[in-house]
């Protein structure tokens, strides 16, 4: 039986002898190749150590199309290489929307605790979520908030949905509030931080696992623009809500020497200093518990 799919290694080499050039057929072992030489569309001397080329590049077309309904082998291998090809671009190259995994859905979700200004795809645009619902952003590409919102990164998604328990760790900056979605994907927050001037505050917890997601994922993209968020009664939170198991279990994975952030230096020595780690949940509890709400 033939499969279902042409290997896009396989298909730039078919395109090389498409265009004239020969190939040694040790470099070209594959079943589609023995069936095309076996129809006469490829043309192989001797059996070992030979030179292959293509003897009718018609043939080898309507091969391509009868077999793998491939009417464009140039095309086919272009939308194979795309990073953000559709589905419908995948069926007209090959009728199969099934060619290449593809993800259904990119972007991040976005929160705030008053109106956001904004830009999407050139038009006026305003982040301001119902409690209780979050903003996706699709076209991350073409999503531009104005200059003097800084970026606040949070990790966990129980901070994520309370906000507005938190609007007191924030009242210096104008934020807009950004999670990764699913929250093993990072790469289009990072693509979209980077094309963007604002400034970037990453909100983790305060533990060797949170700082290393920061410097792995965040920092190590962003550079200067990127900033750790560190309460400034970090050391008492920590002495009194941290966990001395995050401490214990915990490995750093990150080169201390490599930090300039002189808050975040802080941060590791406190933690160092009282052997415990923080979540950053503690920060919503806080607020209740500051009201007598359990």
């Amino acid at each position: 039986m033939h499969p279902m799919k042409l290997p896009i290694a396989l298909a730039e080499k078919l395109l090389l002898l498409a265009h004239g050039e020969k190939m040694a057929s040790s470099k070209m072992k594959h079943p589609i190749i023995s069936d095309l030489i076996s129809e006469g569309i490829i043309h192989r001397p001797g059996k070992i150590n030979s030179i292959l080329q293509l003897v009718n590049k018609e043939q080898l077309n309507l091969y391509l199309i009868n077999r793998f309904a491939i009417s464009d082998l140039e095309s086919y291998i272009q939308t194979l290489k795309k990073e953000d090809a559709t589905r419908s671009e995948l069926i007209s190259i090959a009728a199969d929307s099934k060619l290449k995994s593809i993800r259904t859905f990119k972007g991040f979700l976005a929160n705030s605790f008053s109106p956001i200004s904004a830009t999407l795809n050139s038009k006026p645009f305003t982040i301001n979520p119902a409690p209780g619902t979050f903003d996706f952003i699709y076209d991350f590409e073409n999503f531009i908030p104005e200059k003097d919102i800084a970026i606040v990164g949070i990790e966990n998604p129980e901070n994520f949905r309370h906000i507005e328990k938190q609007r007191y760790l924030f009242q210096n900056i104008k934020p807009l509030f950004v999670s990764r979605y699913p929250q093993n994907q990072s790469k289009d927050l990072i693509k979209w931080l980077q094309s963007i001037p604002n400034k970037y505050l990453h909100f983790g917890d305060f533990d060797f696992a949170g700082i290393g997601i920061y410097l792995n994922e965040f920092k190590k993209h962003l550079g200067k623009k990127a900033a750790f968020f560190v309460p400034e009664n970090i050391n008492e939170l920590i002495k009194k809500f941290g966990s001395k198991k995050l401490y214990d279990i915990q490995k750093i994975n990150f080169n201390v020497k490599d930090i300039d952030e002189e808050t975040l230096l802080e941060l590791i020595e406190i933690i160092h200093r009282n052997k415990k780690g923080l979540e950053q949940e503690v920060l919503c509890r806080e607020w209740l518990a500051f009201f007598g709400i359990n």
